[in-house]
């Protein structure tokens, strides 16, 4: 099957940077089991510290503080369904935002889960934060707080250092879901307030199907899977060699490649373009990451512009790639207290590392053609 021209859903998953691919590829070609003694098994333990090392410094994290997953769920899972367990947490606090992971590991934690709204602009109203906290600490509660740095579908970066101030210092725990900023925005878990950090390999071009939890030492019994004793008794099951080499890749290469391309500027020549397209253009969201860019054009659906333009070989998205396929209406837009009609037409555009200024120009003719086509039918219909 021809691959689509343009891949616009680097949020989703980025593509698997050439770096990336060789680690995979070499350790691919390697017998053995990274827990046994013999020498073969000593190679595959080498590489799997390599890149331990690799993820921690991209993450600001020692090196003892990064758990191998396999995956940013899985890690999300360890860190609220485990972390609630070790931590004797009374509730779990989460944004009306969080991804579906945050969310569905909340509920499986059986335990009261108190949910604060998300501002019109995207950020977690600090407030209701706030607010919940005191009203735990007169009680004598233990709360588990669990929000993410960046938003998924609209790129909204949360105000981290204020969530930090307030609820670092407390008697409550706080993960953060750092998917979506590992290798885009500057990380020093280490030094930082969050007692544990889920991270993702796809999302800064490793292959899918590795990822990471950073705990601080007081969290180093938050366990999901127990295993064998792997990754220091923190998380069972044989490593995936390959799988952790090319994250190690990843997280050595990624950042460099990343700011060369200049998402940033993309994302304001896409917007810009599009004004000049549409008057009535909405854009989602302030103070966003430089990668993302959620927008509207009233009356022309999601379903509509995506269909239009993968027929033109664009690859977007209309938010979240975790959502079983469906393409509609969004909980972090319904939050933000988007009608509904309008988050409908919601489309995410997202860049990384290979995306380019060429990208963003066929973006905008291939929307420039959905647009013509949507006014054609209407005046037919007038």
């Amino acid at each position: 099957m021809k691959e689509p021209a343009i891949y616009l859903d680097h949020a989703a998953a980025s593509p698997l940077l050439p770096a990336a691919r060789a680690a995979l590829i070499d350790a691919l070609d390697l017998a053995g089991n990274p827990s046994s003694v013999h020498g073969h098994g000593r190679k595959l333990r080498n590489i799997i510290e390599t890149a331990r090392d690799q993820v921690a410094r991209l993450a600001g994290a020692e090196r003892k503080q990064v758990v191998f997953t396999s995956s940013a769920t899985e890690a999300i899972t360890q860190a609220i369904v485990g972390g609630a367990r070790v931590f004797a947490a009374t509730a779990i606090v989460v944004s009306a935002g969080e991804h579906t992971a945050v969310l569905k590991a909340a509920e499986a934690t059986q335990l009261p889960v108190r949910v604060i709204g998300l501002l019109p602009d995207g950020q977690v109203d600090l407030d209701q934060l706030l607010a919940l906290l005191a009203e735990a600490d007169a009680a004598g509660e233990n709360l588990l707080v669990a929000l993410h740095w960046v938003n998924n579908e609209t790129g909204v970066v949360q105000p981290l250092a204020r969530i930090n101030a307030m609820v670092g210092p407390s008697r409550h725990v706080l993960f953060i879901d750092a998917a979506q900023a590992f290798g885009k925005v500057p990380l020093d878990f280490a030094a930082s307030a969050p007692d544990m950090m889920a991270v993702g390999g796809h999302k800064i071009g490793a292959p899918a199907g590795v990822g990471a939890l950073l705990l601080k030492s007081h969290a180093d019994e938050v366990r999901l899977i127990p295993g064998g004793g792997q990754e220091q008794g923190r998380r069972g099951g044989t490593e995936p060699a390959a799988l952790i080499a090319a994250f190690g890749a990843a997280a050595a290469t990624f950042t460099e490649l990343y700011a060369a391309a200049d998402p940033a500027a993309l994302s304001g020549r896409l917007e810009t373009g599009l004004r000049e397209l549409v008057s009535d253009l909405v854009v989602f969201g302030r103070t966003r990451i430089g990668s993302i860019s959620n927008f509207a054009v009233p009356c022309v659906t999601n379903a509509t512009a995506m269909m239009g333009l993968d027929l033109l070989g664009l690859s977007v998205s209309s938010g979240s790639a975790c959502s079983s396929g469906k393409v509609g209406g969004s909980h972090v837009l319904a939050a933000m207290g988007v009608p509904p009609e309008v988050a409908g037409c919601a489309l995410r555009v997202s860049f990384g590392w290979n995306s380019t200024m060429a990208d963003v120009d066929a973006l905008l003719a291939g929307y420039r053609t959905i647009l013509q086509r949507h006014r054609a039918r209407q005046e037919q219909a007038a």
